[in-house]
């Protein structure tokens, strides 16, 4: 189990003092047997009311309404929590794998619903036969289709920081074999439920402690990051994080499920001036681990 502090800072910059229009925010996880959150604040540099919510997927949401007018407007996430490894990939019944092709039972398939609808037709030749050659490239069960998958998009694509919010098309990022993380999530996803599985768009972060004396090795570090969970028959949701080539990682912090990116944006909101007065926005995150026993100051 490890013990670990999470801030994530967002700062929007404005040429004039401006208003600003409700801003939803999803930066705050749920407990869960893998992840136990002690404490969570949330402030800003203006004055406001929050509202919390659950969305259509059980996630939680915070509305902000702010009072006041400013040229800078900063949102700051801190997060304590426990993070406890989590469960191998194996059946929890029989201690085996899942087999390809997977079956789901009736209610599984309607409970999944939009999580499996992918269509080969959005898709160009190239990708097509991309996914469908994915089982004979990694042969075997289910898991390991996926994990081998999920490794060779690490291991042949190359990784890019993206400053816009918006996800790459699936298509756009194979043709480029590039993209940042929730572009990466994205193809995965696309080839998981083209090939029969139920799966789902992931946004947290990434701990990544550097070695004694050395940089960061996972990519993604230092912002908030996405990765792909999939559902397998009594195994449950696995996580697999293409960036890194991570499966069922203790390393990912979960804060939203959803089933298509756009629907896990850390922070949206408008501003009330000019369309020329915004100038950018800054976002730090920074997760560092704390002795067990000590709580944080």
């Amino acid at each position: 189990m490890k013990r670990l502090i999470v801030s994530h800072r967002t700062t929007y910059r404005y040429a004039e003092s401006v208003s600003f229009g409700p801003h939803r925010m999803m930066l705050r996880p749920r407990d869960s047997h893998e992840m136990r959150l002690i404490s969570a604040t949330l402030t800003t540099s203006l004055p406001a009311e929050f509202a919390w919510t659950y969305d259509v997927f059980g996630n939680e949401v915070c509305t902000g309404v702010f009072t006041g007018r400013a040229s800078e407007l900063s949102i700051e996430s801190r997060l304590e929590i426990e993070r406890f490894a989590s469960a191998a990939p194996t059946n929890h019944l029989t201690g085996g794998e899942a087999p390809f092709p997977v079956t789901y039972s009736a209610d599984e398939t309607i409970d999944l619903g939009a999580a499996m609808l992918a269509s080969a037709d959005d898709y160009p030749d190239d990708l097509r036969l991309w996914i469908a050659g994915a089982p004979k490239r990694h042969p075997g069960g289910a898991r390991d289709l996926l994990t081998g998958l999920c490794q060779e998009i690490h291991g042949e694509f190359a990784y890019v920081t993206r400053f816009e919010q918006s996800t790459q098309d699936p298509a756009v990022t194979f043709a480029n074999r590039s993209g940042a993380c929730r572009d990466f999530a994205a193809l995965f996803i696309a080839a998981a439920r083209l090939l029969g599985f139920g799966a789902r768009f992931v946004s947290g972060y990434l701990f990544d402690p550097p070695p004694e004396g050395g940089a960061p090795i996972l990519q993604g570090a230092g912002a908030s990051h996405a990765w792909a969970d999939v559902y397998l028959p009594d195994i449950g949701w696995i996580e697999f994080d293409p960036t890194n080539g991570l499966v069922a990682s203790d390393r990912l912090i979960r804060i939203a499920a959803v089933r298509e990116p756009h629907q896990a944006i850390p922070i949206a909101g408008s501003f009330i001036g000019t369309p020329t007065a915004f100038i950018g926005l800054w976002v730090g995150v920074d997760v560092e681990e704390v002795e067990v026993g000590r709580r944080s100051s």
